[in-house]
């Protein structure tokens, strides 16, 4: 009675398709063709009609639905915002994290083979360059697979398969609007096929798309709104768009003729970082636009009482603008049962990535005191008497210039445009051979692979010495009363200032790769054929990045443009040599054993070999238990081992040095637990090896009767020896194992190496279950069904000899995998004659929030705060006809009730893309209706 073991849940089951012939097929996971019911693997299947029914266009829509994918920082929401140290290079990049094991360690295939890493990083493959517009279904295998695939294939693969002896000719359109404005989406796409593979011989296939995404900014939506102090969250930046004034040890200014800042009649506390609107009497913070008082208790800042802040949430861009063009084009040409194939896949993917305007501080290396604001106008004396009025002190240090923070808001928010150009070429055949009396199946390719990507600036970077020099000479006035405006002289000086059109960096991966697989029957048990496979797979893997491609003479500072010449790699390479075999034994009529394993041999560190053992036992019709055991690997990432030391200053307010503060949390009432900024280093090393895993899991599927299934599986994944960045949480809180990693000088804590290393362990658990009933109701055919996913385990530690953490599940992480409870998708599908409908629910579990400094201590209590983040549930509906001849319209509502992303505190010092929602989980685009038009004209 089963009829899909192997097949776990999909987005929504359709019904049970006509008796077809028996015929055997490779899926994923596996190198022996079989039928589709005696795999061993829990293996999910997405069909083009489920795919078309959501209204989904892209891959990582497709992957945002899949239960079994993490909550990690993969999709272009979540790398909306500045990034810094490693993770810069994923510019315009996303991807596919399964089981919460992070993109790096989840294999995409596309036709059951590799593709190229996204050429800036060279870690991960962007799922922007898979050709959706031709993809005939998914398959998502949910476990690991280095005994077949070799690296990465950790928290499992998934595997695109275009369409294949495709002919006829249609033309698709999709529209999908946003209710309330911005991150629309559209795609047009054509696809043509001719030559009947049986009939002629061949088959031809072409697609070409283009689709387009529209950025989302965070004004745009009401739930963006960072300065929430009565929940636990505001702003920590006071570079403000009317300028905070600030003391420095640089030179003498007006607020102080030292660093300490100034201080009220009478009073101790020194007050630094002071803004003129934020003085009794004055306008106060609000009376600029995004601007309000800095909230110094949630930071617990005493010396910031009279600052401002700026909301940077609502000046990020939530959703970044992409454009993408797909070609497909694949010849088949079938002699006998022999086909031969040439294929090439193209991609062009371009993201404008978009965030909140530069800040500019006070600073011994770019803006010294010939920048300070000069002593003379109007301006000036404005400032000197609001600050005379509160702080008599300062009329001592009239004639003195004003150092301060002021948020260029002239200069426009800061763009990074990157282009990513992929490309593969494969030509392969496959088909049966005579050996020994015995029919064999073989596949063999040769293949080469490509991603290129350059990220270049847009708006709001500036030369740094020219935009210093701009600012002494007073014609800007970063002290612009609310209502006023810069000059144009003004406006003119600042655009003379521009970095536009500067190559930020870019990188290329590429990889070349030749493959052969030959399986069959190798002899007979009383319980029947004994299946065999063996194959080899040869690779060669290349990798370059350049930083700063201007002449070295022509090199001028740019603020804070992120360039990574350090980085820099002119050409490396490796080479991957790796034998596989698999063997599929039927112990006994009803059960199956299968034993598999791979030896891979890298340039660099030698043998790795990773074996794999899974059964699948019927001991009665209507139950089968499936279980497999693993060992899994991932190599060093080419940048992981060569990059150069990256040197990024610590932006928080939250970090106090472990070595005085036994904490590592700032309070100021304590001794030594004061706020500091050290400088963190990130980078390479290339003594690197590969991190090392175990894996098993146990299930079932459970047909009591027809149309009517259900299964579970229950799974572990250990990691050993992590190529990992250590978390700065991690590095502090054991201080004493990592000392030799924080760099004092004078007593004072000034950087902290946080550069890739093997360390540490990991252990994920967890247990996917779904079920689907298949009925007939009121003349039409029903089908209701849920996938889920219950983490009942994730912890780690830092080093194999330190104790495991605390649990992470459902509590905030500020990086990596967010760690959710419970995560489902439920469907319910319609089907009568042309019409069909879908109602889809997709779910995602609260957790634990996470904490600002003031409230972490006691010192604050919001009056309307709550430790937790709320669950995250929308609702999706779209309605098919098909009635009219090759026409096929699909109309949906996204977010049908319009739900917006839960309150969360998802602040990070200007970092994230977040302030007020969580992007690793919800959808900020709101209700949208989406449409397909698809025209079949041959």
């Amino acid at each position: 009675m089963i009829a899909l073991i192997g097949v776990a849940g999909t987005a929504y089951a359709q019904s049970t398709p006509p008796a077809q012939p028996v015929a055997r097929v490779e899926i994923t996971g596996s190198s022996i063709k079989r039928i589709a019911k005696e795999g061993a693997l829990p293996v999910e299947i997405i069909s083009r009609k489920q795919i078309d029914a959501q209204g989904i266009v892209t891959a990582e829509q497709l992957i945002a639905t899949l239960s079994v994918n993490g909550t990690g920082s993969d999709n272009l929401a979540s790398n909306a915002d500045v990034t810094s140290g490693a993770q810069r290079g994923n510019n315009g990049a996303s991807s596919a994290n399964l089981r919460g094991q992070g993109s790096d360690s989840t294999l995409i295939l596309l036709n059951g083979r590799r593709i190229a890493t996204h050429g800036m990083k060279g870690q991960a493959v962007d799922l922007n360059s898979i050709p959706m517009a031709a993809v005939d279904r998914v398959e998502v295998l949910k476990d690991g697979a280095s005994s077949t695939y070799g690296t990465d294939a950790i928290g499992g693969v998934i595997n695109f398969i275009l369409r294949k002896d495709y002919h006829g000719l249609e033309a698709q359109l999709f529209n999908d609007i946003t209710q309330q404005g911005g991150a629309n989406i559209t795609r047009g796409s054509v696809t043509g096929g001719w030559g009947d593979l049986d009939n002629d011989g061949y088959n031809v296939l072409a697609a070409l798309s283009h689709a387009e995404s529209q950025k989302l900014r965070g004004d745009e939506r009401d739930f963006v709104q960072t300065f929430q102090p009565n929940r636990g969250v505001s702003v920590d930046t006071r570079g403000t768009p009317y300028a905070t004034i600030f003391a420095t040890s640089l030179a003498p200014t007006l607020l102080s003729k030292g660093s300490a800042g100034a201080t009220l009649p009478g009073g101790t506390q020194a007050f630094n970082g002071v803004n003129v609107l934020d003085l009794p009497g004055q306008a106060g913070c609000k009376s600029v636009p995004g601007m309000d008082a800095y909230d110094e208790k949630l930071w617990d800042s005493p010396a910031a009482a009279y600052g401002c802040a700026w909301d940077t949430g609502r000046a990020a861009v939530l959703q970044q603008p992409v454009t993408s063009d797909n070609a497909v084009l694949r010849g088949t040409w079938k002699r006998g049962e022999h086909q031969l194939f040439a294929e090439a896949v193209g991609s062009q993917t371009v993201v404008a990535k978009s965030f909140s305007p530069n800040q500019i501080s006070p600073s011994a290396s770019t803006f010294n005191a010939t920048s300070f604001y000069p002593s003379t106008g109007a301006a000036y004396n404005d400032i000197y008497n609001a600050l005379v009025k509160v702080f008599p002190s300062v009329a001592a240090n009239y004639g003195l210039p004003i150092a301060y923070r002021w948020r260029c808001m002239e200069c426009g928010n800061r763009e990074i445009k990157t282009k990513t150009r992929a490309v593969r070429y494969l030509v392969g055949a496959d088909g049966p051979l005579q050996l020994g009396g015995k029919t064999w199946d073989y596949r063999v390719g040769l293949s080469q692979a490509w991603s290129q990507s350059v990220s270049t600036l847009g708006t709001g970077y500036n030369y740094t010495a020219d935009l210093a020099k701009a600012l002494g000479s007073g014609i800007i006035n970063p002290f612009l009363a609310p209502g006023q405006t810069q000059s144009q002289a003004a406006m003119d000086l600042i655009k003379s200032t521009s970095a536009e059109g500067v190559e930020l960096y870019g990188g290329k991966s590429i990889m070349t790769e030749l493959d052969a697989t030959l399986s069959g029957e190798l002899f007979n048990l009383p319980a029947g054929a004994v299946m065999g496979a063996v194959g080899m797979d040869f690779r060669r893997e290349e990798y370059r990045f350049n930083g700063d491609t201007r002449d070295v003479s022509q090199r001028r500072a740019i603020l804070n443009a992120p360039f990574d010449d350090v980085n820099a790699l002119n050409n490396v390479s490796r080479n991957v040599k790796a034998l596989f075999f698999e063997v599929a034994i039927p112990v006994f009529k009803s059960l199956e054993v299968t034993l598999s394993g791979r030896e891979d041999r890298y340039d660099g560190f030698g043998n790795t070999f990773n074996p794999k053992a899974s059964f699948r036992w019927n001991p009665v019709e209507s139950v089968i238990f499936r279980g497999s055991y693993s060992s899994a690997f991932r190599a060093p990432a080419f940048n992981q081992l060569y990059n150069g030391v990256t040197e990024s200053p610590y932006a928080g307010k939250d970090l106090a040095d472990p070595a005085t503060c036994a904490s590592g949390k700032v309070d100021s009432n304590i001794v030594g637990c004061a706020s500091v900024t050290p400088v963190i280093f990130t980078g390479g090393k290339q003594n690197l090896g590969p991190e090392t895993a175990k894996m098993g899991t146990i299930g079932m599927v459970w047909e009591p009767f027809t149309g009517f299934s259900a299964n579970a599986d229950l799974w572990l994944i250990r990691r050993y020896d992590q190529i990992k960045s250590i978390t700065l949480t991690d590095l502090v809180k054991n201080y004493n194992l990592f000392q030799d990693r924080f760099l004092h000088q004078n007593g004072q804590l000034v950087a902290i190496d946080q550069r890739w290393v093997n360390a540490g362990t990991s252990v994920t658990e967890g247990v996917e279950v779904g079920a689907r009933y298949n009925f007939k109701a009121l003349d039409a055919r029903w089908t209701a069904g849920i996938d889920g996913t219950r983490l009942l385990e994730k912890k780690s530690k830092p080093l194999e000899s330190a104790d495991y953490g605390k649990s992470e599940v459902g509590v905030f992480t500020f990086t990596g995998d967010l760690g959710l409870k419970w995560k489902h998708v439920a469907y319910l599908n319609y089907q009568n004659g042309p019409w069909s409908a879908l109602l889809q629910n997709i779910y995602r579990s609260g957790y634990e929030d996470q904490v600002l400094p003031g409230v972490a201590s006691g010192k604050v209590v919001p009056s309307d705060y709550s430790s937790k983040v709320k669950a995250y549930s929308i609702y999706n509906v779209s309605l098919t006809y098909s009635g009219v001849q090759n026409l096929t319209v699909t109309g949906g509502i996204k977010n049908i009730f319009n739900t917006d992303p839960p309150f969360a505190i998802t602040y990070d010092s200007n970092t994230g893309a977040g302030s007020t929602w969580e992007p690793r989980v919800a959808d900020p685009r709101g209700r949208s209706l989406a449409i397909t038009v698809n025209y079949k004209f041959l």
